[in-house]
């Protein structure tokens, strides 16, 4: 094997490595997972990668950029197994930075765009990031400058190149660590490996059916598993992915039909503002084939007006915790039948339903929902405390096998019936699902204190159609605290999705014997207008 060391991207790699060889999800990915862009431009070149804004780059092109940002990293001193972070919005720019810090071997975060200062910083931090890949006018936008000792680079700047191949990485190493929130504190960082996340790509793409002159909506942040499962399935078919950045529903239809739009992933929040469409929900896309949910339960009546709403279309209802990039999927041809299920496991994976005492449940037993296969996480970035909580042994091990196989505990309550469909029942811990996004409640109440305002807090939520949850923020003013100035601190330092919706000022917070706050008390006792 020859190996490079110069600090010129182009020469900085395996020279015996040919990721090109094969196309797309065809190709044989065992190591830097970025070769799935240099296997589709080998044979898709001048088709269209990312559309946007009417604007499309190809194939050639986006390689060409991802060239020229994995050449940037390399100059700034960024090695395999460095840290680099993505702020940007979703485009052209936003992929070939992904794929570009891919290929120069770093595990990359990227950075929900929506983020605060605060929440941006804290990832920065815990990430290590040693560069923060980040568009100049993003960060201005920014309500204050983002503190950070990571070396700021505008990707946009980056100069294409024609030369350079992904530095060799194997299965095992770090690709992607992807931020979810926990519920306490502040978020916590998924580790993904190479392998992982071509098991993903390759599972997906599979049960989907995904193909080359698919168009694949892009609605989700790139910082989530959901949105970017969307790119990389993209990227690995030849497909188009075309970016929409329009917070109107009848917007976001008519941007779906002029462009050809087949594929369409949503959140059940998006779905019911789609369904309130008249552009969508009353005048059939004739272009799309695949429609997808996950990112949580989509109720029943919103399943049936979908399918009503679009008929000719097939529906995908999906399970997926972070920690596995996807869990299950209910095939199209028993969503009339089973439309409140979450189906089976993907292809590649089983999932158990386990008692407290990890014995199987029986049939309509409820039990907690365990995931295993090849995109388990390699657990949570630098938090083995946590990761040992979460990431455990698998409990139906085989006597006499290794015994090195991680399973997930989802912490969510499902069942199976008798023909092994799985339903799912409700969450076992208090992570809230707002927006499509999941928020541990406790970030929000330290953002809150932070104010100076408060000095009790606590968070709960109210069901609400288009948000899947309201927050609701209950506290106690500290002396000379203020409920107007709370208010606009909360605006300030929260992203819309953390934001709570109301915020109740109280002279005490009910507790249970124990000293923890009853929750449930706090839940009935508030109004739902």
């Amino acid at each position: 094997m020859s190996m490079h060391t110069s600090p010129d991207f182009g020469r900085a790699i395996d020279t015996t490595m040919d990721p090109a060889a094969r196309t797309g999800v065809d190709a044989d990915i065992d190591g830097n997972v970025a070769a799935l862009l240099w296997a589709s431009a080998r044979t898709a070149a001048d088709r269209p990668a990312i559309v946007e804004r009417e604007r499309e780059a190809t194939y050639a092109a986006l390689l060409d950029r991802a060239r020229g940002v994995a050449a940037l990293l390399v100059e700034a001193g960024v090695a395999p197994g460095d840290r680099v972070a993505i702020l940007h919005e979703r485009g052209a720019t936003a992929a070939a930075a992904l794929f570009g810090a891919l290929a120069a071997g770093a595990i990359v975060t990227v950075v929900n765009d929506r983020l605060r200062p605060r929440q941006i910083e804290y990832v920065l931090q815990h990430a290590g990031a040693r560069v923060l890949l980040a568009s100049a006018e993003l960060l201005a936008r920014q309500p204050r400058a983002i503190e950070t000792t990571a070396h700021v680079v505008d990707p946009g700047t980056a100069t294409p190149r024609a030369d350079g191949a992904p530095v060799a990485r194997v299965g095992a190493d770090g690709a992607l660590i992807v931020y979810t929130s926990g519920s306490t504190g502040m978020p916590k960082g998924v580790t993904f490996t190479h392998a992982n996340v071509a098991a993903a790509v390759r599972a997906v793409v599979l049960y989907l059916g995904l193909r080359p002159d698919d168009r694949v909506a892009s609605l989700l942040p790139l910082s989530s598993v959901y949105g970017l499962n969307q790119l990389l399935t993209a990227v690995a078919c030849g497909a188009a992915l075309v970016v929409d950045h329009s917070p109107v529903p009848n917007q976001i239809a008519t941007v779906l039909r002029e462009q050809g739009v087949t594929v369409l992933a949503a959140v059940p929040p998006l779905w019911i503002q789609l369904l309130a469409a008249p552009s969508f929900a009353s005048s059939p896309i004739a272009s799309l084939r695949l429609l997808q949910n996950a990112g949580g339960h989509m109720p029943v009546d919103a399943v049936r007006r979908l399918r009503a709403a679009q008929p000719h279309a097939r529906l995908f209802l999906q399970y997926g915790l972070t920690e596995t990039f996807r869990s299950t999927f209910l095939a199209p041809e028993e969503v009339d039948r089973r439309p409140d299920c979450m189906g089976r496991a993907i292809p590649g994976a089983e999932i158990l339903v386990l008692r407290e005492d990890l014995t199987p449940c029986a049939p309509g037993e409820i039990g907690e929902l365990v995931h295993r296969g090849p995109t388990v996480a390699a657990g949570y970035w630098h938090d083995p405390e946590r990761s040992a909580r979460t990431f455990r042994p698998n409990p139906m091990h085989v006597e006499g096998m290794p015994d090195t196989e991680r399973v997930v505990f989802s912490g969510d309550m499902v069942r199976r019936d008798a023909d092994g469909y799985l339903y799912f029942v409700g969450r076992g811990d208090r992570i809230i699902k707002s927006l499509g996004y999941r928020i541990g409640p406790d970030e929000i109440v330290d953002v809150l204190f932070a104010s100076g305002q408060i000095a009790e807090g606590v968070v709960t939520t109210e069901p609400d159609a288009q948000r899947g949850e309201r927050i609701v923020a209950i506290v106690v003013l500290a002396a000379g605290g203020d409920a107007t100035r709370l208010e606009h601190y909360s605006r300030t330092e929260l992203p819309r999705h953390m934001q709570p919706a109301r915020i109740e000022v109280r002279d005490a917070i009910p507790r249970l014997a124990s000293g923890k706050y009853d929750i449930a008390a706090l839940r009935a006792r508030a109004p739902t207008a």
